[in-house]
């Protein structure tokens, strides 16, 4: 789980990494005094933050305008409010905010707030966070996961729009370099690009991800935190976050965006 805090008092950052440090002593907890820095994280870094504890008043900007920015960059953050004045909490319900803490704050509040929020169940335990809507990215601990060959993450996410069903070479051929291609050669081009995957998902701890049975490759399901496979199960954020675009940079994902689109979830 990765968590960003900001607030413009240094005072006030300490005390929240020291609480969040003992209600979750496994997340990674980011502190940031400028709101430009944690923008920057996100939109630079490509650090996706599953909660921000977000102070209200502060210099650049306030936590409302903060949150609604964040909220485009990564629709499924969890926003919660940390601040003393009380007159902001009708703003912050409205779009969304999963808390509003009055400060000062303590283990008890936190540890509430977390529990009210369903949602990060699904974050326990090593996963693969996986982002489908918009472009298809995958993350480990915060991190983007860099392969060596491009056809290496498309291979990942069409495994992953399989939703776990196992796929042929024959089947990975037709959508990724279409009907006319030469088997021959694409065979060895498949076992490749998946030499790669188990390598690269080796180096994290994370190869069971991948499974290979009679020839043909799929990936485990229960081991990746992902928004697509969220919709399907009526998850509201997840639902929420999808703005009609579903790995917009494979066209064999146009059929799944289009189901997405129209279907009745």
């Amino acid at each position: 789980m990765i968590i960003f805090v900001i607030d413009d008092e240094e005072m006030q950052l300490k005390s929240a990494k020291r609480i969040l440090n003992n209600v979750e002593p496994e997340a990674t907890v980011m502190l940031f005094s400028k709101v430009s820095d944690l923008l920057s994280s996100i939109k630079k870094e490509e650090i996706i933050p599953d909660i921000v504890f977000s102070d209200i008043e502060m210099p650049e900007m306030t936590g409302i305008e903060l949150a609604m920015k964040i909220k485009k960059l990564t629709p499924e953050a969890h926003i919660i409010f940390v601040t003393a004045y009380s007159e902001y909490a009708v703003d912050a319900f409205k779009i969304r905010a999963k808390g509003y803490l009055m400060k000062p704050i303590t283990a008890k509040d936190v540890r509430e707030e977390l529990d009210n929020i369903p949602e990060l169940q699904k974050l326990e335990g090593n996963k693969l966070k996986v982002k489908c809507f918009g472009h298809f990215e995958v993350f480990y601990q915060g991190q983007p996961l860099i392969f060596q060959r491009k056809q290496t993450k498309e291979l990942l996410a069409f495994l992953i729009d399989q939703e776990g069903v196992l796929s042929t070479s024959e089947e990975i051929c037709a959508a990724m370099w279409g009907d006319e291609a030469n088997m021959s050669t694409i065979n060895q081009r498949i076992r490749n690009l998946i030499s790669d995957m188990r390598s690269t998902l080796s180096e994290i701890g994370m190869e069971k991800v991948l499974i290979r049975e009679h020839r043909q490759v799929a990936i485990n399901k229960e081991m990746l935190d992902c928004d697509y496979y969220r919709m399907l199960e009526g998850d509201m954020a997840a639902i929420n976050a999808f703005k009609g675009e579903y790995m917009i940079d494979y066209a064999w994902a146009e059929y799944t965006a289009a189901n997405l689109t129209f279907s009745d979830i």
